[in-house]
């Protein structure tokens, strides 16, 4: 059993430094298990959750060889310094007291990455639980990436015939002033669905982007739809010298260490590869997963049905009051399609290749509903990719806001 000062100190590290709890506060903080969590993670953050569990177990020792190993493994690793240094000083009695000649900024910034990782860990969804943001992913997108810019977190989940499995994750960085990007120059990450649009290696690149960039297709239609500024939002390395950047640090791109972003690449396809920044992320257990889909795609085909049985207005009663598409109001939608059903002795509307977002970092409730349309009647054929804003309003139904054509 470790002796009284060696638990004080240890539960010194992790309340001052990153947060946790304590031993022998809670059975929560119980040992993890690093071995079962292996192959989702860099050798250095396995290595960082191998001292975290020495610290939660009172072992203080073990932690500082563990760390003084992770170092020499990884001289750049700035955050697993400072908490060598921080450990080192508990010695001393001296915790807490800024050393000469360390800025101080830099020092939370340190503080502040141990502690997000922390979360992240304590916040791990359990098996066969699925991201919030997503109700239903088509067989064509192998795997899905989504960022919990809260939790400074990057997840990649595996897409086997629509059911989700989280494959890896580790820590990553966001813009200076957080999330919700609205215009250029900000400094904020954009919260929405965005997909990957081409690799470029880091050897035609400025330092800055080390080891290579994904850019994402921001701004996005709905980006647009609100007006919203800028571009050039990349998932990207860090500079040589650097191990990872602080949590609040880039112009808005999503950085993370080398090592993680050449580790990504195995798990992108350019093009194809779905991304969600979201700061409203949370793990759903597999049932409530279900039931939110078959909700939704019960919605989708009365939608579908309607159309399909050329019961016009059955079917403009999907569309919201203040629905637009880019090219027409709901007024002008709603004189064109009854027009146009004038001439229809039958309708066939054939939907694949479904996605189901619930989409984030929106003031009112809104799902993002893509898929390929098929459509043929008496008179005309043609196929489409197609994107839907649904829109919860005040009487709890959901109607489409907005149409665009992709």
């Amino acid at each position: 059993m470790p002796d009284p000062m060696t638990l004080r100190l240890a539960a010194w590290a992790l309340l001052a430094v990153v947060g946790l709890t304590p031993p022998g506060a809670a059975a929560a903080a119980a040992p993890l298990d690093v071995a079962l969590l292996a192959p989702q993670r860099t050798d250095a953050e396995l290595a960082l959750n191998r001292v975290v569990d020495a610290l939660r177990q009172g072992k203080r020792a073990t932690a500082v060889r563990e760390l003084e190993a992770l170092i020499r493994r990884e001289p750049d690793f700035r955050a697993a310094h400072w908490l060598h240094a921080q450990l080192l000083s508990a010695r001393t009695g001296r915790q807490g007291i800024l050393p000469a000649g360390v800025d101080p900024l830099a020092f939370e910034e340190l503080r502040a990455e141990l502690h997000l990782r922390a979360e992240a860990e304590a916040a791990l969804p359990a098996d066969g639980d699925v991201p919030n943001v997503v109700m239903a992913l088509a067989p064509r997108h192998a795997h899905l990436i989504v960022v919990d810019l809260n939790l400074a977190r990057l997840y990649v989940l595996k897409n086997d015939d629509g059911r989700l499995s989280l494959v890896r994750h580790h820590y990553a960085a966001i813009g200076r002033n957080g999330s919700r990007k609205v215009s250029e120059g900000d400094l904020r990450t954009p919260v929405g669905v965005y997909h990957v649009t081409q690799w470029r290696d880091g050897r035609s690149l400025p330092d800055l982007y080390g080891s290579g960039a994904f850019p994402v297709d921001y701004p996005n239609a709905w980006d647009q739809f609100k007006q919203r500024t800028g571009y050039g939002i990349w998932l990207h390395g860090v500079p040589s010298g650097t191990y990872t950047r602080a949590p609040k640090s880039s112009e808005g791109c999503v950085t993370m260490a080398n090592d993680d972003l050449t580790a990504l690449r195995a798990y992108i396809e350019v093009g194809q590869t779905p991304v969600v920044f979201t700061d409203e992320l949370k793990w759903l257990s597999s049932a409530e997963a279900q039931a939110q889909r078959a909700d939704w795609l019960l919605r989708l085909e009365d939608w579908r049905e309607a159309w399909a049985s050329v019961d016009t207005e059955r079917y403009l009663d999907h569309y919201h009051p203040e629905f637009s598409s880019p090219d027409m109001t709901r007024a002008q939608f709603v004189a064109h399609k009854r027009r146009v059903n004038e001439g229809k002795t039958f309708i066939d509307v054939e939907i694949t290749d479904l996605n189901l977002w619930r989409y984030p970092g929106v003031d009112q409730p809104m799902v993002l509903v893509e898929f390929t349309q098929r459509y043929t009647s008496n008179n005309y054929a043609s196929v489409s990719q197609k994107q839907q804003y649904w829109r919860q309003m005040a009487d709890g139904q959901w109607k489409i806001f907005r149409e665009v054509g992709r």
